[in-house]
This record gives structure tokens, C-alpha cells and sequence, in this order.
């Protein structure tokens, strides 16, 4: 498993949240957001993209959680009403790249966890994202992104 960390900047975000049960509904708002994002000439070879689970499962009701699908957007791009803009604030984070598979993702997830109670880190108080380049979506992997500081 290839894991690193990495200090993210702080991104401006347009996003699309879907609130409801994890799963399927998520890939419709990442379809929808790309939708938007092709439209408006932003999903290009150089495009950032985040899923964002803001909610955690087991301590929130599934019709409560909420998902957005992020696209980084530069600080003059002008939105429009039909989106929504947010900030992602960056920081110190595990990074793992993965084959986009419940397989794999399940896999890393179980491997990364062990390797941070190791490593002198915790997790930050932040969400724990998906980040996404058209290169990676290509070819089925996505990056997961765990925020970090030191015990």
C-alpha cells in the first residue's frame, strides 16, 4: 500500500451535498457534480476532486450523514446559485493511494488505522476525504486522506 503524508493547502470548493444513507447515493451527486464541473469547463486534466463524508456512521442516523462532492475552484472563479461554495482547510494528512474497489478501499482502511497508532500521529478533528485527479479517475484509483497532528 503506497502511504504517505502530505501537507494540503487550504482550497476553495464548490460542491453538491447529498445527505442521506452512504453508498449509492453518493456516486449520483459525484456524477452530478462532474456534470456541473464539465459544463462550466472545470473538469480538466489538471482538476482536484473530493468526496467529503462530513458525518460519521456509527455515531449519526444514516438519513442524517451527509456527502458533499467537492471540485477546487480558483479564488476569482465567479459561481452561480445552483452550487454550493465551501473551504476545505487543509492541513497535515495521511495520504493512500488505492485501487477505487470496496475491496481495496476496506483493505487500506484496515491497514491504515494500525500504521497511525504506530507512527506518533492521531487523527485530527476534520473529515476524512477522498481526493480524486481525471488521471486517477481514468484508471480506478482514488486517494484516501486522513487528517493528522502529533500525539
Amino acid at each position: 500500500m503506497n502511504i504517505k503524508v502530505e501537507i494540503l493547502p487550504k482550497y476553495r470548493i464548490a460542491y453538491v451535498r447529498q445527505v442521506g444513507p452512504y453508498g449509492p447515493a453518493n456516486i449520483q451527486v459525484m456524477e452530478k457534480l462532474k456534470q456541473w464541473a464539465t459544463e462550466e469547463d472545470l473538469f480538466t486534466k489538471s482538476a482536484i476532486i473530493f468526496g467529503i463524508p462530513q458525518d460519521h456512521p456509527e455515531t449519526t442516523l444514516p438519513e442524517n450523514c451527509r456527502y458533499d462532492a467537492c471540485i477546487v475552484i480558483s479564488n476569482d472563479y465567479q459561481l452561480e446559485d445552483s452550487i454550493c461554495e465551501g473551504e476545505l482547510a487543509g492541513g497535515e494528512y495521511v495520504i493512500c493511494k488505492v485501487k477505487h474497489t470496496a475491496e481495496d478501499i476496506k483493505k487500506a482502511w484496515a491497514e491504515i488505522f494500525p500504521m497511525l497508532q504506530n507512527s506518533g500521529y492521531q487523527i485530527d478533528n476534520k473529515p476524512i476525504i477522498e481526493r480524486y485527479t481525471i488521471d486517477m479517475v481514468e484508471n480506478h484509483y482514488c486517494e484516501l486522506c486522513v487528517p493528522i497532528k502529533p500525539l
